[in-house]
């Protein structure tokens, strides 16, 4: 049993079809009017009324005059992390080519994606630390061309540290251009960019669907919508500090769920009073508040397994866990983006830099996906190589599982190998 001493509201489907017609309407436009459809948008919402989207290697210069050293120096412990990690994880995939039978060689190849858009957030926030996420840790899987792309701020461009980000991350081209016409002029290759075969990057719930329409004609990281933080919590738990955590995410936008699952109503109802306590001097109060008022979610169960198991149902994106068995819930927890162990670790260091990506999957996806990682940067493809003899060997048996399957074309192209082998077989005797 789960007893819930708060709520979210229930999502409202007509809003989902609404905003769903609005990307596809948009998408439709960009790959039919280019361009012209490209440069309206960006007129439009972006506000962005110059002839060039492309950023310029002056531009690039101003802006690294323009960010302090000790945000220079910050900016590179984060991205020495983050790239150390991707490079272990890198590191840890493999290429082989094995004998499975006598003549059968088969093999497995990791190749890199050539083209990839990576898309940095700048709506409320500017995500500086995205550009690192993506860009970056696509370099360290060997992506041959990186274009960037984020919102002006204004009408000189992008945030000044945001553009710093992208080109110290390695970006090959910049664009200042935001949001779904963003993904579509990377998709269709508009305004200068070449089309790219991969597009990545977390944004509102605009940029999400975007994503998911364009999936197929090009590839994704995963869906990455609105943040989501759930707290797993027992009484060993300080209350003001897992309020923190709820508000520290909650403040990305009114759309930002923050839930907590607790084996302790005591500690859920003291949260929920150090929530309230917090958000009147919290300096994003405005953001933050609403989204726990509608999204918030404080949920008791009986025991550490209920928790467990209510946990991995929602399939959050950062999951934080503040017990006395944190190790305990490491072996049994199975569905979640990013995963916090103990109070000394919190949502913030994971998504700034602590080494591990920030882009995760949201919307229950972590049930069948992990975040953004230097694999997804790669092909895993595979190639066999057989002796005539291995052919021959095995023909029969594939042409017998093709004909079974009323494949006779597929079967004939087994066939024809018994045969050919084997007069070359006799042509040599």
């Amino acid at each position: 049993m789960v007893k819930y001493l708060k709520q979210a509201e229930p999502a409202s489907a007509q809003d989902n079809r609404v905003l769903s017609e609005r990307v596809r309407a948009m998408l439709d436009d960009i790959a039919r009017n280019r361009d012209d459809a490209v440069r309206r948008y960006a007129r439009d919402l972006d506000k962005w009324e110059r002839d060039e989207f492309r950023v310029s290697d002056t531009e690039i210069d101003a802006a690294r005059r323009a960010v302090s050293q000790t945000f220079k120096d910050d900016f590179a412990y984060c991205k020495k992390q983050v790239t150390e990690f991707a490079k272990r994880q890198r590191e840890s995939l493999s290429e082989f080519e094995a004998e499975v039978g006598e003549g059968i060689t088969l093999g497995q190849k990791i190749i890199p994606v050539e083209t990839v858009g990576c898309y940095i957030p700048g709506g409320k926030y500017p995500l500086i630390s995205a550009a690192i996420m993506s860009v970056a840790t696509a370099k360290v899987a060997g992506v041959s061309h990186v274009v960037g792309a984020a919102p002006p701020r204004d009408a000189h461009g992008i945030f000044p540290a945001t553009l710093y980000a992208l080109a110290e991350s390695g970006a090959d081209e910049i664009y200042a251009i935001g949001g779904v016409q963003a993904f579509g002029a990377m998709a269709y290759g508009c305004v200068g960019m070449r089309p790219v075969d991969m597009i990545t990057g977390p944004g509102n719930p605009y940029v999400a669907e975007a994503k998911r329409q364009l999936f197929g004609m090009v590839g994704i990281d995963l869906p990455a919508g609105p943040t989501e933080i759930l707290v797993i919590a027992d009484d060993s738990a300080d209350p003001a500090l897992v309020a923190t955590d709820l508000l520290g995410q909650a403040e990305h936008g009114p759309d930002s769920p923050a839930w907590l699952v607790t084996t302790s109503e005591k500690l859920g109802r003291e949260v929920m009073t150090e929530v309230e306590r917090q958000l009147v001097t919290l300096p994003t109060r405005e953001i933050a508040g609403v989204a726990w008022n509608r999204l918030g979610e404080v949920a008791v169960v009986e025991d550490d397994d209920a928790a467990i198991a209510l946990s991995d149902r929602y399939a959050p994106e950062h999951l934080e866990v503040q017990t006395r068995r944190n190790d305990y819930y490491l072996s049994k927890l199975k569905n979640y983006g990013s995963l916090f162990l103990g109070e000394e670790s919190t949502v913030a260091y994971g998504d700034k830099g602590v080494g591990t990506n920030h882009t995760l999957p949201t919307g229950r996806a972590g049930r069948y996906t992990g975040g953004l990682w230097v694999g997804k940067f790669l092909k895993t493809v595979t190639y066999q190589k057989l002796t005539p003899e291995a052919s021959q060997r095995i023909a029969p048996v594939i042409g017998r599982m093709c004909a079974a399957e009323g494949m006779l074309a597929h079967e004939i192209t087994a066939n024809v190998r018994v045969e050919r082998y084997a007069q070359r077989r006799r042509g040599g005797t």
